[in-house]
């Protein structure tokens, strides 16, 4: 690759602004083109940013100026976007989840090989110095070996601010497949990859109401559960406890914490790309501030992008891969198959851990090739 990777954007709601914002400001990366089925929107997100055009999907997937394509849909058009994206010979990166289920996922991993495309997945909040940082604390035994970890997410629910979060409460959503990949893949790049999973799940609300926007007052049928709640057993033996919820309203909640036989270690928001890691040793009740230990700073949704272009012209791996986003897929999907038995469920995937983010790395300041 002699210049920036050319960037093709599908899709352009609420959460495009930010990754349009992002790759314009990354030296590797150049955004072209932006397609969705609504032509207005697309022509409201290129006209923030000079330099791109408003075009229709068939041109983008067919267009010489474009070499990966941004699929920023919802997540029941993930697979379509992809089959398309790799057919006409583009790299892919990708919204999560990676896709609906592990099935369409394996088609979409399965044609990209075959087509010698690159696939990556969000989320990539985890290339921060937040989790970067938290990850590096736990190689290095800040904490001893690690025992247990918990993670909680807590919201009453999407539909307060979305405009249209049907989509939301439909299958292919949930807590779980939303918000979970945030969790799950800070998890496993701390922990390893998962074995094992058992759970329970609760819906204790059919409808729900818009609260904001012009659909306010409108209700609309909740088709998933809504609160729920697993163990996660890692290869290495640590137990992860989950709790992914749209039904609390207000909580006190850490929102991960790791345990060692050394000590606990306190995690930000993995929905952050930034914060503060603490860590709690032994004999010694007072948290203490972890310095930044790794992660790409001033980082920004898109950053997995442009660490997928660094990778391409570089000839080496992408940090937010497929491969990563199809275990925590694995995982969202046999959890969900644990509830509906009342049983557990083993995870047959598992993946490579890419390597970490240096410390002081800067996402404006990535190798071009």
């Amino acid at each position: 690759m002699a210049g920036p990777l050319r960037i093709g954007v599908v899709g352009a709601g609420n959460i495009s602004g930010e990754y349009l914002e992002t790759l314009s400001r990354m030296p590797n990366v150049h955004p072209v083109q932006v397609a969705t089925r609504n032509a207005e929107k697309a022509r409201a997100a290129v006209a923030q940013l000079p330099g791109t055009r408003a075009t229709s999907l068939p041109e983008l997937y067919a267009s010489d100026e474009v070499d990966l394509v941004l699929n920023l849909t919802t997540p029941e058009a993930h697979l379509e976007v992809s089959q398309a994206a790799i057919a006409a010979g583009k790299h892919l990166y990708g919204e999560k989840p990676l896709a609906m289920t592990t099935g369409e996922a394996r088609s979409i991993l399965s044609a990209a090989s075959a087509a010698g495309v690159r696939v990556g997945c969000a989320p990539d909040t985890v290339l921060g110095t937040g989790i970067q940082t938290a990850r590096v604390c736990v190689e290095k035994g800040e904490i001893g070996t690690p025992i247990a970890a918990t993670a909680f997410m807590t919201t009453p629910g999407h539909e307060r601010w979305h405009p249209d979060p049907e989509f939301y409460y439909r299958p292919g959503g949930g807590p779980l497949l939303d918000m979970g990949p945030y969790y799950l893949t800070a998890l496993v790049l701390m922990l390893g990859p998962v074995r094992h999973v058992t759970g329970l799940s609760a819906t204790p609300r059919r409808t729900r109401t818009i609260g904001s926007g012009p659909r306010a007052g409108t209700t609309f049928a909740v088709e998933v559960a809504t609160h729920v709640t697993g163990v996660l057993e890692h290869a290495g033996g640590a137990l992860s406890t989950l709790m992914m919820s749209f039904d609390v309203w207000e909580s006190t909640l850490p929102r991960i914490e790791v345990y060692g036989t050394d000590g606990t270690l306190l995690v930000p928001d993995p929905n952050s790309f930034t914060g503060d890691v603490r860590v709690c040793h032994t004999g010694d009740p007072t948290w203490q501030k972890a310095p930044v230990l790794g992660g790409y700073l001033a980082a920004a949704r898109g950053i997995g992008v442009a660490d997928m272009a660094r990778a391409i012209a570089t000839g080496t791996a992408h940090r937010a891969s497929a491969e990563l986003a199809y275990h925590v897929l694995d995982i969202m999907e046999s959890l969900l198959s644990a509830v509906e038995s009342g049983g557990s469920r083993q995870v047959d995937s598992s993946f490579e851990r890419p390597d970490a983010v240096p410390a002081g790395a800067r996402p404006d300041h990535l190798h071009l090739g």
